[in-house]
């Protein structure tokens, strides 16, 4: 039998980081929140933080700024301030387009032609009563973020070989000494001694110098 030439096809996969992106249950829509949810955790998000708040119209003009001057922008207003909305950081996975689709288009009526099971088709009703909004970008998701969630962090999540890299630098030379030390001792609660060990042994905790006497004049 001839030889069959194999060739190996080694792919590199590209560093992938976990996004972030916002997602605002509007106020037509915030009683349906519940079911919202868990459309959004079945579809592989993970709700990072959440917040109930009622938005006064001058939040609200704030928030949709880069609309203001457009005809639709004080109808706008006045129907994202008449009620609470529900704000929720997302995290997955290039999070933003994957919203966005989620989503569905801005129109409810066209959402439910070509995207009949997204969340504007199933809970919207126009334009503006479409249910929910979605961050369009990376730089729409950190401003709007900021906004509702004003001590948020909203840099990249390392993940994959970043993140193990990452662990193996920073976390794991610490770690390791904490674990073999803890087989050592075998505490009754090893969780709580571990915790103790790595608070009492963290290479970052910052040093206090004391003080420098002073010595009082003759």
């Amino acid at each position: 039998m001839p030889e069959i030439e194999t060739e190996t096809i080694v792919m590199e996969h590209p560093q992938i980081f976990v996004e972030r992106t916002l997602a605002v249950i509007k106020p037509d829509a915030v009683d349906k929140s519940d079911e919202i949810e868990e459309i959004i955790l079945r579809s592989g998000f993970t709700i990072l933080q959440k917040r109930r708040v009622h938005l006064t119209p001058e939040q609200t003009s704030d928030f949709y700024a880069e609309h203001y001057g457009k005809m639709f922008f004080p109808s706008l207003v006045a129907y994202m301030s008449s009620g609470p909305i529900m704000a929720l950081v997302l995290a997955r996975e290039n999070a933003i387009a994957y919203w966005r689709e989620l989503v569905g288009p801005t129109n409810t009526l066209k959402a439910r032609e070509t995207h009949p099971d997204s969340i504007r088709a199933l809970y919207g009703t126009d334009d503006q009563r479409n249910a929910v909004h979605g961050s369009d970008t990376f730089s729409s998701a950190e401003r709007e973020i900021r906004f509702l969630f004003p001590d948020s962090i909203v840099e990249p999540i390392p993940a994959g070989q970043a993140a193990k890299d990452y662990l193996s630098k920073v976390v794991n030379p610490t770690l390791l000494k904490g674990l073999t030390e803890l087989c050592k001792q075998k505490p009754e609660d090893p969780i709580t001694w571990l915790a103790d060990w790595l608070i009492g042994h963290n290479p970052n905790k910052p040093r206090i110098n004391e003080p420098y006497a002073v010595e009082e004049p003759n």
